[in-house]
């Protein structure tokens, strides 16, 4: 009975503590015009309230596994949620822009620990088909958060003021807390491993190639690209991130092996994931931003009009993980990115005013479907590509890729934009997005193969089990 219990507590703590996270980038979006007639600042405050958030946990998600094996899954994870939720409340009283930046920075590290932990905690908690049941369980619940956060953030920025979407986080964070005690004194198992050695200096380079490129991305629009403030960080972030690359050729124990990209569907599904993500970060960013500040809608009404991108996404994502292991996943690879492409050129036919359901909604709905067609196929071939003894790395490795790509994405905005958010500015990032979603879908069609468990005829049964774990597995958030 207390084996049960134990299972069933780890799943419900893994849960949680990704939903916070999870619900956090889902909610923000809406809250952002807001935030900006609030505490002052344009497109680039907008910019940096998402991208401090991304900053960090995409440059430390790599350093939080490492941690998670040397410190133990409970211990990093119950760091993770003190941060975080204390990030949170200061999130919360912020009282100018940027202290809301630097508590967001601070929140993103926080989330970096939370995530790996989560999902490592699974792992070393269940064997086999156990371990499959509790990852789909916990991608299901964890996809919540992507359904409920937009109506969510938006209802409460029109009915309580955009502060309460961040204390909201102090609910789910307080109860996980709780069940980690039970947890604890059910005799849960830290796991933590001796000898493991943090590659500090690459988490450090790391850091610094992301964030010096990104600074000068953004501020480039306001300063102009020959200012020292742009050009010292950008030249610095890019000898940093070229040092990372050297380094992690010879580091004992490297953040991201990069022996990992000599099999071919990882290095491919690397490449389609940076570009489908991007694509993914700045097309949610621009319709939520341009349905408010241009198309007049509420936060309410932005964050229901993407209501039915979350529930397609939801409702198909298993079926097409399912024919993905059986037909192989480079068709839905290519498929699933040309159809989101196509979305976004739909909605090159938006106007001014805006007539919602004729010129944007088909966009959405084909946007809902593309990602539909790809998420699990895509998570399917990256993971099925390593060994199941690499498959914790893999995954982390494919996490940092699509968060540093949506990082840099929303840090290219405010150039595809210009100076003022109009029809005319929406259509180029719509076209921006498009054509990465569609480079996304072409390099899958050129690069991505089938793996023998998917090919007609037996196969071998360790195959077989390797291929439908990475089928259930997580897709990068």
């Amino acid at each position: 009975m207390d084996e049960r219990m134990r299972q069933r507590l780890v799943i419900w703590v893994a849960v949680l503590a990704s939903f916070v996270s999870f619900l956090d980038g889902s909610i923000v979006n809406v809250a952002l015009p807001s935030i900006a007639d609030d505490l002052g600042g344009s497109i680039e405050t907008q910019q940096w309230v998402i991208d401090a958030y991304l900053l960090t946990l995409g440059s430390l998600i790599l350093l939080a596994g490492s941690l998670s094996d040397a410190f133990g899954r409970i211990r990093v994870l119950r760091l993770g949620l003190v941060i975080f939720g204390l990030a949170s409340v200061a999130c919360a009283l912020a009282p100018s822009a940027v202290f809301l930046i630097g508590a967001r920075a601070v929140q993103g590290a926080g989330a970096a620990l939370l995530v790996p932990s989560s999902l490592a905690l699974i792992t070393a908690t269940f064997d086999g088909p156990a371990r499959s049941r509790a990852i789909g369980t916990w991608t299901a619940w964890t996809g919540v958060a992507f359904v409920v956060g937009p109506p969510l953030g938006g209802l409460l920025v029109d009915t309580v003021g955009w502060r309460s979407i961040f204390v909201l986080n102090v609910i789910p964070i307080t109860v996980t807390l709780l069940l980690l005690v039970r947890l604890a004194r059910l005799g849960a198992p830290e796991h933590a491993a001796a000898g493991v050695r943090i590659d500090v200096l690459g988490a450090v380079l790391a850091s610094l190639g992301l964030a010096g490129p990104v600074f000068a991305l953004i501020e480039h629009g306001r300063l102009g690209w020959d200012h020292p403030l742009v050009l010292v960080p950008l030249i610095g972030g890019l000898l940093c991130f070229a040092a990372f690359l050297w380094w992690q050729t010879r580091a004992p124990h490297p953040l991201m092996p990069l022996s990992l990209f000599r099999t071919r569907n990882f290095a491919v599904g690397n490449i389609t994931t940076a570009a489908v993500y991007a694509a993914i970060s700045l097309g949610q960013f621009i319709i939520a931003v341009y349905l408010q500040e241009v198309g007049g809608f509420s936060a309410t009404a932005a964050g229901l009009a993407t209501l039915p991108l979350s529930i397609l996404s939801i409702t198909l994502s298993t079926l097409f993980g399912t024919l993905a292991g059986r037909f192989g996943p480079r068709p839905f690879m290519t498929i699933g990115p040309l159809t989101m492409g196509a979305g976004f050129l739909l909605m090159l036919t938006v106007t001014e005013p805006l007539q919602f359901w004729l010129q944007m909604m088909p966009g959405i709905l084909l946007f809902g479907l593309g990602l539909s067609i790809t998420v699990a196929p895509l998570t399917s071939a990256i993971l099925g590509a390593v060994s199941t003894a690499q498959s914790g790395i893999g995954s982390a490795v494919n996490n940092a890729v699509s968060r540093v790509a949506g990082l840099v994405s929303i840090a290219c905005a405010g150039a595809i934009i210009g100076a003022t958010l109009d029809t005319d500015a929406f259509h180029r990032v719509a076209f921006v997005t498009a054509v990465l979603f569609i480079a996304g879908g072409l390099v899958s069609f050129a690069g991505i193969r089938t793996p023998r468990a998917a090919l007609p005829g037996p196969a071998a049964p360790e195959a077989v089990g390797d291929a439908s774990e990475a089928a259930s597995g997580p897709a990068p958030a």
